[in-house]
C-alpha cells in the first residue's frame, strides 16, 4: 500500500488553488523556459503555478501583516517577495534534479499516485474560471507536471533520508527536568502591562532572592513557596544548548545535581529560579532521540541533493523569473473540512492492523 502522505499533498494543493482569485495578467509567456537543470526544463506556467501556491500558505497565514507584506523587509537587503521568491527557486531546481536521480533509488510513482495528481490537476481545472487559470498563467498540465514534481520529492526524501544512522545514545540525547519561576518585571495596569520602574525591579528582585534562600534551604517544599510568592511554577527539559525560558538560567541549573536549587538569574523580563528536578527525564530523553533523528534525516537530504545540484549545469531565465510578482496578484487559500482523500488511502501500518483484526 502506498503511503497516504505521499498521496494527499496532490489533493491539499488542489484544495489550495481552487479559490485562488487575481487580479491582473502576468505578462511571461507560459512556455517560456525559466528553470533549467541538465537537461530537464521548467517553463513559466509550472513556476508560476508553485510561486502562486506558495504565495498562498503565506498571505494564509501571516495576513496580521497586511497588504503591503511583500514590500517588508525580511533580511537585511531583502523584501519579503525576494526572500520567498529566492527560497521557491531553490525548491524547484531541487525538484528537478530529484526527478533525474529517481533510478539511483529506484522510485516511480505508482499508477495509483499518478491518478491521485491526475484528479487534483483536473478539480483545479474544473473548480477554476478561464480568467482566474489565466491571471495565475496555469492549467491543467501545469499543475499536473507541479503535482508530479512535488510527489517525486517526497518519495525521494523518503528514500534519501532511509540511509540517515538512526543509532542515538541516551548520553547524546540526555534531557535533564527543572522547575522554575519568574518574578517578572512587568506590571499590569487593567488590561495593559508596563515596565516596571528601577526602584520596582529592585524590589522585585529582592523578593526573588528571599525566595531563591528558602528554597534553597528546603527545596521539597519549591512549588509550596511559590505558591506563598503568587509565581506560577513551571517544567522544562534542557540540555546545555537549550536556549528557552532563558540560556544563563540553563546554564546555572545545568551545574547543578537532582534538586538543588539556583540562585536569582535575572534577565530582562525579570528574575528567574530553577531547581533541577532530573538528570536524565526519560520522555524528553525519548523525544529528543527523535529530534536528533529527524535532524539527521534533513541534513542527509540537503547533502545529498546540494552535491547533485553542484555537479548539475544549471540556468535561470532572469527576464521571465522576475515576471513573477506577489505585488500585483493576491491569492487566498481555503482550508479543507478534513484531510482531502483521507478514505481513499491507507498506510502501511492501518492495512497491517485491519488484516490482524486488531
Amino acid at each position: 500500500m502506498m503511503k497516504k502522505r505521499l498521496l494527499t499533498i496532490a489533493a491539499a494543493v488542489s484544495v489550495a488553488v481552487s479559490s485562488m482569485t487575481g487580479c491582473s495578467l502576468i505578462s511571461a509567456s507560459p512556455n517560456e523556459v525559466v528553470i533549467k537543470v541538465d537537461d530537464s526544463e521548467l517553463t513559466a506556467d509550472v513556476a508560476n503555478f508553485y510561486a502562486r501556491y506558495t504565495q498562498a500558505q503565506y498571505e494564509t497565514y501571516f495576513a496580521y501583516m497586511g497588504n503591503d507584506m511583500w514590500n517588508t523587509e525580511a533580511d537585511e537587503g531583502k523584501t519579503y517577495e525576494e526572500a520567498v521568491k529566492a527560497s521557491i527557486q531553490d525548491d524547484l531546481k531541487r525538484m528537478l534534479v530529484l526527478e533525474q536521480h529517481m533510478k539511483d533509488y529506484d522510485v516511480v510513482l505508482s499508477d495509483a499516485e499518478k491518478g491521485i495528481v491526475s484528479k487534483a490537476a483536473k478539480e483545479f481545472d474544473e473548480d477554476n474560471s478561464l480568467e482566474n487559470k489565466d491571471k495565475i498563467m496555469s492549467n491543467k498540465e501545469a499543475v499536473e507536471r507541479m503535482l508530479t514534481l512535488m510527489a517525486v520529492e517526497q518519495r525521494m526524501r523518503t528514500e534519501i533520508q532511509r540511509d540517515a544512522d538512526r543509532n542515538v545514545s541516551d548520553e547524546e540525547a540526555a534531557r535533564k527536568k527543572m522547575e522554575y519561576v519568574l518574578f517578572s518585571y512587568k506590571k499590569t495596569e487593567g488590561d495593559t502591562s508596563a515596565d516596571m520602574t528601577d526602584e520596582e525591579k529592585a524590589a522585585v528582585k529582592k523578593k526573588a532572592e528571599e525566595f531563591a534562600k528558602s528554597a534553597r534551604d528546603d527545596s521539597d517544599k519549591f512549588a509550596e513557596l511559590a505558591g506563598e510568592q503568587d509565581v506560577e511554577v513551571q517544567d522544562a527539559a534542557f540540555d546545555a544548548e537549550t536556549q528557552a525560558p532563558d540560556a544563563n538560567l540553563v546554564k546555572a541549573a545545568d551545574k547543578l545535581k537532582k534538586d538543588e536549587v539556583t540562585g536569582v538569574v535575572e534577565a530582562e523580563n525579570g528574575c528567574y529560579v530553577a531547581k533541577v528536578t532530573s538528570l536524565m527525564d526519560k520522555d524528553a530523553t525519548e523525544s529528543r532521540k527523535k529530534e536528533i533523528i529527524t535532524e539527521r534525516e534533513n541534513q542527509l537530504f540537503s547533502e545529498v541533493t546540494e552535491k547533485w545540484l553542484k555537479d548539475a549545469k544549471t540556468e535561470v531565465n532572469k527576464k521571465a523569473w522576475e515576471k513573477i510578482s506577489f505585488n500585483d496578484l493576491g491569492v487566498t487559500m481555503k482550508q479543507a473540512e478534513k484531510e482531502p482523500y483521507a478514505d481513499e488511502v491507507k498506510t502501511d501500518d492501518q492495512a497491517e492492523s485491519e488484516e490482524s483484526g486488531e
